[in-house]
C-alpha cells in the first residue's frame, strides 16, 4: 500500500540547495506544498556528517537561505580574522537548519519526511518503517541531491591499507586518545588543508606532519570575499582587469595572486587544481611550515611503515596517523538543463555561490511559467576543479548574473537577500572606495569578460 502525499513539489534532499530553494518558493509561490524528503535524519545535508572543527569557509551571511540571515552578520573583533565577518561552525550551521526548518513547517506548506529514500518515479519510502509515499502526477521533483558532496566519514579511504596501520576519516582526528609521532594528511582541498590547520593549532609539530598533495590548489583571499559590497565589488572588478590583460592562462591567475585574490601554498609550484575554497592569510603562514609535501600522485596503498603512490612509494613512520581527507567536497556530473519535463534538477547558476542561486531558482520558478525562459535566465555553471574550469565558472557566472540583473523584478528581490555577494543594500552610502570599484567594473567587465571566455575555451574543448 502506497500513501499519497498532496503536494505541488517534491524536493530531494535537505540540504544547503534543497532548503534555499524551499525557502523562497514557499514565499513567493502563492498557495505552493511542498514534500521535502531526506535520506539523512535532519535537514542541513552534509553538515551532519561533517567534522567537528570545520567552519564555513565564506562568511555565515553568504550561506544558507533568503528569508534568514545565518549568524549576525557580526564583524570579528579578536583572533587572526579580525576585521572579516563571522564564519559558522558545524553546529551553528546544523541549528540554523532546524530554525529554518521549523519556520517551514510553521508555513503549513511543508511536509518534511527524514530518513526516507528517493524512489523515482514520484514515490519515495521511510528507511525506518519501510512505508511507501507518493505525489501526484502534476507534482514537479526537485533534485536538489543530484551535486550532494560525499564527505570523507561517509566514504571509505580510496586506497587500500594493509595490516596494523592507523587510518582514520578527518572526522576522527578529534577524538584520538593517544598521540603520534607522524601524522600523514592526504588530500589537497580544504578538508586537507583544515586537517593541517587544525594539527598546528592543537600544537602538532609542522615537521610531524607529511602532506600528500596530489595536487597544488589555488586558493581564494578570504579578505576579498567578504559581504561588502566595496570589497566584494572590488574583487569582482580586479578579476575582470586581469581577465583584459592576461596573456594566458597562468598569466591570469599570477595577475590574480598579485592582486591578492589567489593564494597558493607553494609559490615555486603553479597550481593544477583551482576549486577556490576561501583560506585565510593566517592559515596560508600555517601550511607554509609544512616541509614534508608528497607529489607522486593519489595514495594507492598504505602499510606500516611505506606508502605507494601512482608515481612511485615513500617511507612513513611505522606508527603514522593516516588521515583520509578524500571525499567529493564539490562533485563533477554533466551539466543538465534545470528546467525539464516535470524536474527541476538544481546546480550552480551564480559562480561560487550554490545557496544564492539556489535561492534565484526557487524565485524564477515562483515567478515564472516557461520553462524555456527559466532556463534561458539560469542556466547552470560548473562546480570547477582545474583553472580553466574556475575560468568557465566565472564567465558563466557574470553571464549569469548579468541576465538575473535585467529583469527588474529579479534585481530588486536580489538586493534583499544577503546571500547575494554583490549586492548593495537600498540605503548603502556610497564611499570613495565603492565608486572605484563600480567605475572599474564598468570599464573593464566587457573586455575582461571576452577575453576570460577566450582563455576558458582554449583550456578544455568544452565551450561555455
Amino acid at each position: 500500500m502506497t500513501t499519497p502525499v498532496d503536494v505541488d513539489y517534491l524536493v530531494v534532499g535537505a540540504g544547503a540547495m534543497g532548503m534555499a530553494f524551499t525557502d523562497v518558493l514557499i514565499d513567493h509561490a502563492e498557495g505552493a506544498r511542498v514534500a521535502l524528503v531526506d535520506r539523512r535524519h535532519s535537514v542541513g545535508g552534509h553538515w551532519l556528517e561533517a567534522y567537528p572543527f570545520v567552519r564555513l569557509h565564506q562568511a555565515s551571511a553568504l550561506y544558507g537561505v533568503a528569508s534568514t540571515l545565518l549568524g549576525g552578520g557580526v564583524v570579528q573583533h579578536r583572533g587572526p580574522e579580525a576585521g572579516l565577518q563571522e564564519r559558522a561552525t558545524k553546529s551553528e550551521i546544523c541549528a540554523y537548519y532546524e530554525r529554518i526548518l521549523e519556520r517551514m513547517l510553521d508555513s503549513g506548506r511543508v511536509e518534511f519526511f527524514p530518513g526516507s529514500e528517493y524512489l523515482g518515479d514520484r514515490s519515495f519510502m521511510s528507511r525506518v518503517s519501510g512505508e511507501r509515499l507518493s505525489v501526484p502526477e502534476h507534482c514537479r521533483v526537485v533534485d536538489a541531491h543530484y551535486l550532494a558532496p560525499r564527505v570523507p566519514a561517509e566514504v571509505p579511504p580510496p586506497f587500500e591499507v594493509g595490516d596494523d596501520v592507523r587510518v582514520v576519516a578527518v572526522n576522527e582526528l578529534a577524538r584520538l586518545e593517544q598521540p603520534s609521532s607522524s601524522y600523514v594528511i592526504a588530500g589537497s582541498g580544504k578538508t586537507a588543508t583544515d586537517a593541517c590547520v587544525w594539527l598546528l593549532a592543537h600544537g602538532v609539530d609542522a615537521g610531524a606532519i607529511v602532506w600528500v598533495r596530489p595536487r597544488d590548489p589555488w586558493m581564494l583571499n578570504r579578505a576579498v570575499v567578504q559581504p561588502v559590497p566595496q570589497v566584494f565589488l572590488g574583487m569582482v572588478a580586479d578579476i575582470m582587469q586581469a581577465g583584459e590583460s592576461a596573456a594566458s592562462l597562468d598569466d591570469l591567475f599570477l595577475r590574480l595572486e598579485d592582486a591578492g585574490i589567489m593564494l597558493r601554498v607553494d609559490r615555486t609550484v603553479m597550481p593544477t587544481m583551482a576549486r577556490a575554497p576561501t583560506l585565510g592569510m593566517w592559515e596560508l603562514e600555517l601550511l607554509r611550515t609544512i616541509e614534508q609535501v608528497v607529489r607522486l600522485g593519489h595514495i594507492r596503498r598504505v602499510d606500516r611503515g611505506r606508502m605507494e603512490l601512482d608515481d612511485g612509494s615513500t617511507t612513513i613512520p611505522g606508527d603514522a596517523v593516516v588521515v583520509h581527507c578524500a571525499g567529493e567536497g564539490l562533485v563533477t556530473r554533466p551539466l543538465v538543463p534545470v528546467w525539464s519535463p516535470g524536474e527541476i534538477t538544481l546546480q550552480p547558476v551564480r559562480s561560487g555561490f550554490p545557496c544564492f542561486g539556489a535561492a534565484i531558482t526557487g524565485y524564477v520558478e515562483a515567478t515564472r511559467g516557461d520553462d524555456d525562459e527559466k532556463n534561458r535566465l539560469c542556466p547552470p555553471s560548473p562546480y570547477p576543479d582545474s583553472p580553466g574550469a574556475w575560468v568557465r565558472m566565472t564567465v558563466v557566472g557574470a553571464r549569469n548574473a548579468a541576465a538575473f540583473g535585467a529583469a527588474p523584478d529579479i534585481a530588486e528581490w536580489a538586493t534583499t537577500v544577503a546571500t547575494n555577494p554583490s549586492r548593495i543594500p537600498p540605503g548603502t552610502a556610497h564611499s570613495a572606495r565603492l565608486d572605484d570599484a563600480l567605475e572599474r567594473m564598468q570599464a573593464h567587465a566587457k573586455p575582461g569578460l571576452a577575453r576570460l571566455a577566450e582563455l576558458s575555451v582554449r583550456s578544455s574543448p568544452r565551450r561555455v
